[in-house]
């Protein structure tokens, strides 16, 4: 299995400001869904953070990590027993994901692009 990034995922009530402070920080915006934006290191486009507006159907992940393959990480943590909490599916933003609880308690997004 391959782990290409990991990215944490921020509930904002603010989604205009908290881009503004991430902005300050150095960050810059690469995607913005609406009530989803990522913003990015311009030197280092694997540093990122996503922000994101609660009111979801679904719980909100704490963060995201991108695999190589999601449906491997998928097969291996189901045959493991673990927590699925939102099922592996493909969503319309280009991506192919599935929630899982961890130990700890923590929403990890495991997710990965579609080609």
């Amino acid at each position: 299995m391959s782990i290409r990034r990991v990215v944490p995922d921020i509930t904002t009530a603010d989604l205009a400001e908290s881009r503004k402070f991430y902005g300050l920080i150095g960050f810059e915006e690469v995607m913005d869904l609406g009530w989803v934006v990522t913003m990015a290191s311009p030197s280092n486009p694997t540093a990122q953070v996503t922000l994101v507006q609660p009111g979801a159907d679904y719980t909100q992940p704490d963060f995201s990590v991108e695999v190589a393959d999601v449906d491997v990480v998928h097969e291996t943590l189901a045959a493991a027993g673990a927590d699925i909490v939102y099922a592996l599916r493909d969503e319309p933003w280009g991506v192919r994901r599935f929630f899982v609880r961890d130990p700890s308690g923590r929403i990890v997004n495991v997710v990965s692009h579609r080609d």
